[in-house]
């Protein structure tokens, strides 16, 4: 008779919604639609969401994939189906396309470190223009425009992190001037150009993806690409590490995922974490709760 009785409570539980999925941590959607849209001259954004969903207020998790700033898409499998696995928890996820000013170029130690300077800033200026687009849109597409949180892949990564942490500095701050101010940010193996710019007015929620081991973008303080000082390309850049710890002088959330032995797969891996970014992003920026500081992880 207890035994009847328990499973009716069971039954009485789900029937009632009270067991069901929460919105923005896990998967509630089934079927996931998307749209394409120019947000500036040449370059266009795909916008997924769930199919029939009512919400008017949702959060946008703004994508910028890697690729040395010399390739990559936005429409790439790891791009497309993290972007739909996050649309099925609620989030509209927007994945865009950017110039890519090293196309054919390269961007290692033989790039001049004001080459370098200057990819970063125009990379951030589609962030920015990108951003603004949104926010224009944000009635019709059903969006919170305060609640931009960028996401970014190895040169995405420094795209979306510079645009974040530099927008006050006299270089980036008129292309910054019409995007309000991010939400959060998620960093797949990025670094910043300097990560004294981050304060009280900039810092925001950030989740930082790298590998200790890493040979292009450094994981501490470092050369980009670990150049050589007689090189051109020699610039040093601020990673991972130094950003969780300059957010966390913030008071800010920061959650650092380190592999000790990873290397720049780290700038795709997480692409396959989406419950782990989910569970970042719905905590500390959505619902400003406290996460782990930091997580030792494997692939």
């Amino acid at each position: 008779m207890r035994f009847v009785v328990f499973l009716g409570l069971i039954f009485s539980l789900v029937s009632q919604g009270l067991l069901a999925q929460e919105r923005y941590l896990d998967p509630i959607f089934e079927e996931i639609t998307k749209d394409t849209y120019e947000y500036s001259k040449g370059l266009s954004l795909d916008v997924y969401q769930g199919e029939k969903d009512t919400e008017t207020m949702r959060p946008v998790l703004l994508l910028v994939h890697g690729g040395g700033f010399a390739g990559g898409q936005r429409n790439g499998s790891l791009e497309a189906n993290f972007m739909k696995n996050m649309a099925q928890r609620g989030y509209v996820g927007v994945s865009m396309s950017y110039r890519l000013l090293r196309k054919g170029k390269g961007f290692g130690c033989d790039c001049p470190a004001e080459d370098k300077q200057t990819t970063f800033l125009e990379a951030a200026k589609d962030v920015y223009a990108a951003s603004y687009f949104l926010q224009m849109q944000s009635e019709n597409i059903g969006i919170d425009p305060s609640k931009i949180i960028l996401i970014g892949s190895s040169a995405g990564a420094e795209a979306v992190l510079n645009a974040a942490f530099m927008r006050e500095t006299a270089t980036y701050k008129t292309a910054a001037a019409q995007a309000a101010p991010f939400a959060g940010l998620v960093s797949f193996a990025g670094a910043v150009l300097d990560a004294q710019q981050i304060h009280s007015n900039n810092a925001i929620p950030t989740m930082l993806f790298h590998g200790k081991k890493d040979k292009l973008v450094p994981y501490g303080t470092a050369p980009h690409h670990y150049c050589k000082p007689s090189q051109a390309g020699y610039l040093v850049l601020n990673g991972s590490k130094t950003i969780a710890k300059k957010i966390r002088k913030q008071q800010k959330p920061s959650q650092l995922v380190k592999d000790p032995k990873g290397n720049h797969d780290w700038a795709n891996i997480p692409y396959k974490k989406p419950q782990l970014i989910a569970s970042f992003i719905s905590r500390a920026v959505l619902n400003g709760q406290r996460v782990k500081k930091r997580i030792r992880i494997k692939p």
